[in-house]
């Protein structure tokens, strides 16, 4: 769905003049030439790694933000989504909008799926009724050696941005200087990534907001379904320096030191604005004593 995408956001774009893509494409073959031959292809930074050569999604999303150069915004997705007319003049004015409650937005949520019927991208446009607040599930729970969470996404009404602890790594839109302010961190691999970016992004200065309206939708992997192409499966991995197995311990052992230990002092630890603990007291979710609490109860739908 890469070119998909790409060709979307372009052709729904108000001003695709201004849109730069910064492409990290994890696949087995180099799509360079496919690439060149778009009309746009200028606007593109593309970097091919073959599948047997990655680190997860938070390695490709660290070499991702190695490509920045200097834009006024961010905006993060991942490479099957679908886009409204004007996303790019929507996201903008949201974020002008919300400069009067902070200094330092992030728009994100989970965006809302669409389906490819014969060939045509269908989704439910949003109404602008609702904000979809990111929650961890119900039954997770944290323990002294694992601290991953499973996060689900649950309606508000509201008629403006709801104040967030979670992020949707599906769907970042922010000021560009975040990518110097809260790099990815490579060590990570999938579980984890959004939280220990949410907590990072708090702690030095910046707020979460979900949107009521989200101009873009993304294309979900069907439940139980195995992909023989992603790189975490069959013949792929077991060809790599690190297996998968490997590097999802690998990164619950760095989650839990970022959160439980002594919070990863660095470009990839906690930030000096605000303390985890502050952290804790807004979101609810006490990685000291292992106990969450919802300070949305009875607010959600």
């Amino acid at each position: 769905m890469l070119f998909f995408t790409l060709q979307t956001a372009i052709s729904k774009a108000q001003q695709p003049e201004l849109l730069h893509f910064a492409v990290v494409d994890q696949h087995i073959q180099d799509q360079r030439e496919a690439i060149r031959a778009l009309p746009f292809s200028a606007q593109v930074r593309y970097l091919h790694i073959h599948a047997q050569d990655t680190l997860g999604v938070s390695w490709a999303r660290n070499v991702a933000f190695s490509l920045y150069d200097d834009e006024e915004y961010l905006l993060q997705i991942d490479s099957h989504t679908y886009f409204e007319e004007n996303w790019d003049s929507n996201l903008r004015a949201q974020h002008t909008q919300l400069l009067s409650r902070s200094a330092k937005p992030i728009i994100s949520t989970y965006p809302y799926r669409f389906d490819m019927v014969d060939g045509i991208p269908k989704y439910t446009p949003s109404e602008g009724k609702t904000a979809l607040v990111l929650r961890p599930l119900p039954e997770s729970q944290l323990t002294q050696d694992d601290v991953v969470l499973r996060f689900i996404g649950k309606h508000m009404f509201t008629d403006k941005a709801v104040p967030g602890c979670h992020v949707s790594a599906g769907f970042i839109f922010c000021a560009g200087k975040f990518v110097e302010e809260v790099p990815y961190d490579p060590y990570l691999y999938f579980h984890g990534e959004e939280q220990s970016l949410a907590v990072r992004a708090y702690t030095r200065g910046w707020d979460i907001f979900h949107p009521t309206w989200v101009p873009l939708y993304h294309l979900y992997k069907e439940a139980n379904i195995p992909h023989e192409t992603h790189h975490w499966y069959g013949e792929v991995d077991a060809q790599r320096a690190f297996n998968s197995v490997y590097l999802t311990q690998r990164a619950k052992l760095r989650l839990n030191r970022l959160l439980c230990g002594d919070g990863l002092p660095g470009a990839y630890g906690l930030g000096q604005v605000r303390s985890l603990d502050e952290f804790i007291a807004f979101s609810g979710i006490d990685y000291k004593q292992k106990a969450i609490t919802d300070r949305y109860d009875g607010l959600l739908i």
